[in-house]
């Protein structure tokens, strides 16, 4: 019965999705749904960037085994991640009126540095894609009783979230995201309500993690404990600003206001609503500490479905298994999207800049079919859990895509030559640390920080060994692209250049 009703979901959401995609006419409604969405709307999307498998799996079993200190990351990071691109990046990204997060790149800096800015940016995607996609082939193994195997769960989840995504892109996403989100609030808040009636109410829950220590959020003194704390938050708090996810929702708003409200009012509903699993997950060691238990030492991403089974009548577990898809298909659906919009734009058009609207619509709907197909072998081969897929998805982006980022949008003396040494400087020390010295105090992508933030000060500061001292602004391949290409109302290389240096004297 509950996989009929599973079935019925998946073909009401699929079809929500393939008829927002009739409103899809050119490459500009594709990525950013035609820059006209309302600010319900955006904050829905934002809130859906986050509220995924790793929400309601990943940090709700982490919580359980190590407390709140084991999810610094997320949701304590992911979701001030989102307030702070809200309130300090969405407006002036959004002036400047871009397709992808790579084309800041290009026009602040240069093109090599938009090409490798966007290979770690469209690298980072591949664990937290295949995290979902990992978490849809064990719903439907779970709902199933077995029937259907996680492997041939994940094929079939992959292909029905890629369906709407492929034809309707962002607008899809988009109005999917507005029921979803609905669907997932309402449905966390009602199996709340069911399971805190086993159990005692929320106040004995509460005090019942607090005595087991569960609620100590900071560590205990000391640098050795310290460190990798901090570490952990900021991967996610900053490592993943500069996404192209979180870019295509603040640049989706129909003006820069809606951009920084929608961006902090998600943010702020994700990271109430992200301890809901929390606290479910937790309730099942009490309704069945024996049975929990030793589910917690074999797989604790299934004690919070194997509990809504068990021990909830079938509706709470229809509105359970409904919202749990929900968030699962809205994350990952966007998700799948970003990556292959920003390798679309950023590497294949710059490398075939003729052709028109039309073929490049076509061009990412093709790169978005072969990365689903990258992500569904990976989380095919992974044996990483859902939390530490995504956990680790933001250290790339974190040493090489940040920094330039925020000091070019913060510092006028950021130059071509410092975005550089940022780069190799933060990239390199990373994954020199990770080779040879993966488990010391000091998280890897910690130092590569440090070391990017160095790299870009001395490179800026010093006399100028590599590019230009002003770089001057590629056009969006506007000026080697036939007039049927230029659908997206992009600005002329000059104001281009002017909405940047604008951005900085304002400070807007």
């Amino acid at each position: 019965m509950l996989a009929w009703f599973v079935v019925a979901y998946l073909m009401v959401s699929v079809g929500i999705g393939l008829y927002a995609a009739t409103r899809v006419h050119n490459t500009k409604d594709f990525v950013v749904a035609g820059r006209h969405l309302p600010l319900p709307v955006v904050t829905a999307t934002v809130f859906a960037t986050w509220f995924g498998a790793e929400t309601v799996l990943g940090i709700s079993a982490t919580f359980v085994k190590e407390g709140l200190g084991g999810v610094v990351a997320d949701p304590f990071g992911s979701s001030l991640c989102l307030i702070l691109a809200g309130l300090f990046f969405a407006r002036k990204l959004y002036r400047l009126n871009l397709l992808t997060i790579g084309d800041y790149y290009r026009i602040r800096y240069n093109r090599p540095i938009e090409i490798m800015c966007t290979l770690a940016i469209v690298g980072s995607y591949l664990g937290w894609v295949s995290a979902q996609i990992k978490a849809l082939g064990l719903v439907f193994n779970v709902v199933t009783a077995g029937a259907l195997g996680q492997p041939e769960g994940m094929i079939i989840g992959a292909v029905i979230v890629l369906t709407y995504t492929t034809l309707g892109g962002m607008l899809s996403v988009a109005v999917l995201d507005f029921v979803q989100m609905i669907v997932i609030m309402a449905g966390m808040l009602f199996i709340g309500w069911v399971v805190s009636g086993m159990t005692g109410g929320v106040g004995s829950v509460v005090e019942h993690a607090a005595q087991a220590g569960k609620l100590d959020f900071f560590p205990e003194a000391g640098a050795a404990a310290w460190i990798p704390f901090v570490g952990a938050w900021v991967t996610m708090m900053l490592g993943s600003i500069p996404q192209q996810d979180v870019f295509q929702r603040i640049t989706s708003a129909k003006d820069e206001k809606t951009a920084v409200r929608g961006s902090v009012m998600g943010g702020s509903i994700y990271f109430v609503f992200a301890f809901v699993p929390m606290f479910l997950a937790y309730s099942a060691t009490l309704v069945d500490p024996n049975m929990f238990g030793s589910l917690l030492e074999r797989d604790s991403q299934l004690v919070l479905p194997t509990l809504i089974l068990q021990h909830t009548p079938m509706f709470a577990q229809v509105v359970f298994f409904g919202a749990l898809l929900s968030a699962i298909m809205s994350c990952s659906a966007a998700t799948l999207l970003a990556p292959s919009v920003t390798f679309s734009e950023n590497i294949i058009r710059n490398a075939m800049p003729r052709m028109n609207d039309r073929q490049f619509l076509w061009t990412m709907r093709v790169t978005l079919v072969c990365f689903a197909a990258i992500v569904l072998a990976n989380a095919l081969t992974s044996n990483e859990s859902i939390f530490k897929m995504v956990e680790n998805a933001y250290k790339v982006t974190l040493v090489t895509a940040f920094v330039p980022l925020a000091f070019g949008l913060y510092w006028k003396r950021a130059s071509i030559q410092g975005a550089l040494f940022a780069v190799f400087g933060g990239f390199g020390t990373w994954l020199l640390l990770e080779l040879l010295q993966p488990e010391t105090v000091w998280p890897p992508q910690l130092v590569g920080l440090f070391a990017a933030i160095a790299g870009m000060i001395a490179g800026s500061l010093l006399p100028r060994v590599v590019g230009r001292p002003t770089p001057a602004p590629e056009p969006h391949a506007q000026a080697h692209r036939p007039a049927a290409a230029q659908t997206h109302p992009l600005p002329s290389p000059a104001g281009r250049r002017a909405g940047v240096e604008g951005s900085r004297r304002h400070g807007a």
